[in-house]
């Protein structure tokens, strides 16, 4: 059935061609023992963590081949991996570890990385921090 698929050139004009590229983990949600407060610690608190990686056009797969596919499963399991792999006292920490891991991948052109804790103020959505390469 592939064989009959139709490739279609040169229809999109130069001024909209795709500038840039963007993979996102958006509000990752786990468990991680974060915070300095007596109370904190030892006791692994909800954190959101959103991730957004431009990578340049030759890390963003062109044909549908998961070959081809900047691996965003890695996000989501490394970024486990160090939620579980030891007690975090600041956001800031835990967000910058995150942002070296994914800065040092192949082609990432640019990156934000922010986390949030949902439960810390009944009158707000979180708390939280970012960083980014702009």
């Amino acid at each position: 059935m592939s064989e009959n698929i139709i490739k279609l050139d040169g229809l999109v004009p130069d001024r909209l061609a795709p500038k840039t590229r963007k993979i996102v983990l958006q509000d990752f949600c786990l468990p991680v023992d974060i915070g300095f407060h007596d109370f904190e610690v030892g006791n692994p608190q909800r954190l959101y963590v959103t991730v957004e990686v431009w990578v340049d056009e030759a890390s963003f797969a062109a044909e549908d081949d998961a070959a081809a596919a900047w691996n965003y499963d890695f996000l989501r399991t490394e970024i486990a991996r160090l939620a579980g792999g030891r007690r975090f006292n600041l956001q800031e920490t835990f967000v910058r570890e995150i942002y070296d891991l994914v800065a040092a991948r192949r082609g990432v052109t640019a990156l934000r990385v922010s986390s949030r804790k949902p439960d810390i103020y009944p009158d707000c959505a979180g708390v939280g921090v970012d960083l980014a390469s702009f």
